[in-house]
């Protein structure tokens, strides 16, 4: 698995911080020792996860002869806010197409990432229904803008596709790295699952590294047997489009699903408690959508007892937190 061999441009600055959470351990019971892996921290505007996949996709963009990104996202896409941030910065258009999953949540004049789409400039805003073909929208764009001159290059929602992916297969041997140096073991690693290219690149990584290190994703839309297949697939895809030769197991991709609560992006109690607990022992800012309903996924089954005790569970923060600005009535 050689890595180097893939065009990126260098977003990142680093390895992110692995932080002991002491505090947020012994609010749980002190049975289990938690961990977080600080994406939140990565570069880009306001920082998270879809910086370390980015780096990849837009450097086969830039390959490409791109001058425009087309993306989709949620209404409060923190995918679509770090996508236009890296496009402002390399100083091409960004075209976002929104899809409203929740029927009536789009506001033009919102806070939260929605804002900050504003602020960075984005050249224009498209809203679709939800439920729509998010990738037959971004085509039709394409073709608009291609018979205006421009030569876009489209990115799916989330930057989860093989390319995207291999940003979490990385990652996985930065953390193999950064663990040796720690002296640290970790028994279990916990991430959120949505679009399914950070989980299926972090399970490809772990594979390919032989780490031994079993991956469980909390789920933020879907139910568990079309999320597990959606990120086998997608690990599968990643594996040969990284080189890694061993197939990837289906009992390697576990997910939790009863964390969703009524719909993606609505707010649940125990994603408020998880993200007002976190917030209050270890001063880390969680997001509403993802990071918040994965961490009250952690939440519980450390209290259920899933996980032995003594073990070592590290969490991945995937960023997200400007979207806390546009759910302030849901946390006061």
């Amino acid at each position: 698995m050689n890595l180097s061999k893939f065009p990126r441009r260098g977003y990142l600055q680093g390895s992110t911080p692995i932080e002991a959470m002491p505090a947020f351990s012994k609010a749980l019971g002190g049975k289990v020792n938690l961990y977080i892996k600080r994406d939140d921290l990565l570069p880009g505007c306001a920082g998270g996860n879809k910086t370390r996949k980015l780096d990849f996709c837009i450097a086969d963009a830039l390959e490409k002869g791109a001058d425009t990104i087309i993306t989709c996202g949620a209404v409060q896409s923190n995918h679509c806010r770090l996508t236009l941030s890296w496009a402002v910065k390399e100083g091409m258009d960004c075209h976002l197409i929104l899809e409203e999953r929740v029927k009536g949540s789009y506001k033009e004049e919102a806070s939260g990432n929605n804002f900050l789409f504003q602020m960075m400039g984005v050249k224009s805003v498209a809203v679709a229904a939800g439920g729509s073909d998010m990738m037959g929208e971004m085509e039709k764009l394409a073709e608009k803008l291609k018979a205006e001159g421009k030569n876009p290059y489209i990115i799916p929602g989330g930057a989860s596709n093989t390319i995207g992916a291999t940003g979490y297969v990385a990652c996985a041997q930065e953390l193999q790295q950064q663990l040796f140096e720690m002296k640290l073991n970790i028994d279990h690693m916990v991430v959120p699952s949505g679009s399914a290219g950070t989980h299926a690149g972090m399970v490809v990584g772990m594979v390919g590294t032989n780490s031994g290190i079993p991956v469980s994703g909390i789920n933020v839309s879907r139910t568990k047997d079309v999320q597990e297949a959606l990120v086998h697939k997608l690990a599968t895809e990643t594996a040969a489009h990284v080189g890694v030769k061993e197939a990837i197991p289906a009992e390697a991709i576990t997910c939790f699903d009863g964390y969703v609560g009524p719909g993606y992006s609505l707010p649940t109690e125990s994603m408020v408690e998880a993200v007002k607990l976190l917030a209050s022992t270890e001063s880390i800012l969680l997001d509403p959508v993802y990071s918040g309903k994965a961490m009250a996924g952690l939440v519980d089954l450390v209290r259920k007892g899933h996980f032995e005790e003594g073990s070592n569970v590290l969490f991945l923060h995937t960023g997200g937190s400007p979207a806390l600005y546009a759910y302030l009535d849901t946390f006061r």
